[in-house]
C-alpha cells in the first residue's frame, strides 16, 4: 500500500482505465481525466479535460489537486487515431492527432511537474505505441505523435533526474481495446502472426508494467522506452 497520488489522462476506457484501476487497487489515490462525460470507475475520481487545450489542462490539474493534494505520478494515456494515407488526410485530421497525443502530453507535464520538483520525487509515464518504432501504412500522424513521446520522455529524464523524477515510455503492441475494434480481421491476423506470443495483449498487462514503473522499486529506471507487445517489432 502507498499514500502516493496519481493523475491519469485518458482514463475513461481501454489502457487508461486499466492503469487507473490497477493503481487504485495498489493503494494509490487516483484522479483520471475524460474529455467530456465523467465515467464511473471504482475508486477513481474524474475531472473533465481536453489535453489539447492548455487552459483546460490547467483547470483539470487544479481540480485534481483539490482532490489529491500534490500530484506524485502522472500517466499520459490520452490518445486518438485518425488513420488514412497521408495524401488523403486534411491538415486538421493530422493536427488533431498531434495535438492530442504529443502536445497534450507536453501540456500535462508542464502543469504537473512543479509538484514533483517541490517534493524531490515523481514519476512520469507516457503511453506510446510500438508503431512509434515500427511505422505503419496509413498512420503517419499517429506514428509521428507517438514517436515524439520518446524524445519528450528522454529529454525530461535529463531535465528532472537530479530531482528524483523518472520519465519513461511504454510502447504497447496490439492490445484488446476499442481503438482496434475497426481493425480488419486480415490486418489483425497479420499483426498477430508477427507477434512471438501469437496473441493480442490485454490492457491489464500494460497496467502491470506501468505500476512497476511508478513504484519506488523502479527508481533507477528512467529515459527508457519499453515495448509491451508480445514480441512484435523485436529489434526495431
Amino acid at each position: 500500500m502507498t499514500n502516493r497520488t496519481a493523475f491519469v489522462t485518458g482514463a475513461s476506457r481501454g489502457i487508461g482505465a486499466a492503469i487507473a484501476t490497477e493503481l487504485y487497487k495498489r493503494g494509490y489515490r487516483v484522479v483520471g481525466t475524460a474529455r467530456t462525460t465523467k465515467p464511473e470507475l471504482d475508486g477513481v475520481s474524474f475531472v473533465e479535460c481536453d489535453v489539447r487545450d492548455p487552459e483546460s489542462v490547467s483547470q483539470a490539474v487544479d481540480q485534481a489537486r483539490d482532490i489529491l493534494g500534490e500530484i506524485d505520478i502522472v500517466i499520459n494515456c490520452a490518445g486518438v487515431m485518425n488513420d488514412g494515407p497521408l495524401l488523403t488526410q486534411s491538415h486538421d485530421a493530422v493536427q488533431d492527432v498531434l495535438d492530442t497525443n504529443l502536445s497534450g502530453s507536453i501540456n500535462v507535464a508542464r502543469e504537473t511537474v512543479p509538484d514533483m520538483l517541490a517534493n524531490k520525487w515523481g514519476r512520469l509515464v507516457f503511453v506510446s505505441s510500438i508503431v512509434a518504432l515500427w511505422g505503419s501504412p496509413g498512420q503517419v500522424n499517429y506514428a509521428a505523435s507517438k514517436s515524439g513521446l520518446i524524445g519528450l520522455a528522454r529529454s525530461l529524464s535529463w531535465e528532472l533526474g537530479r530531482a528524483g523524477i523518472t520519465s519513461n515510455v511504454v510502447l504497447p503492441g496490439l492490445i484488446e481495446t476499442d481503438m482496434i475494434s475497426d481493425l480488419s480481421t486480415k490486418r489483425r491476423d497479420e499483426i498477430v502472426s508477427q507477434t512471438a506470443l501469437r496473441r493480442v495483449g490485454q490492457p491489464e498487462e500494460v497496467a502491470a508494467l506501468v505500476a512497476f514503473l511508478v513504484s519506488d522499486e523502479a527508481g533507477f529506471v528512467t529515459g527508457s522506452s519499453i515495448p509491451i507487445g508480445g514480441g512484435v517489432g523485436m529489434g526495431v
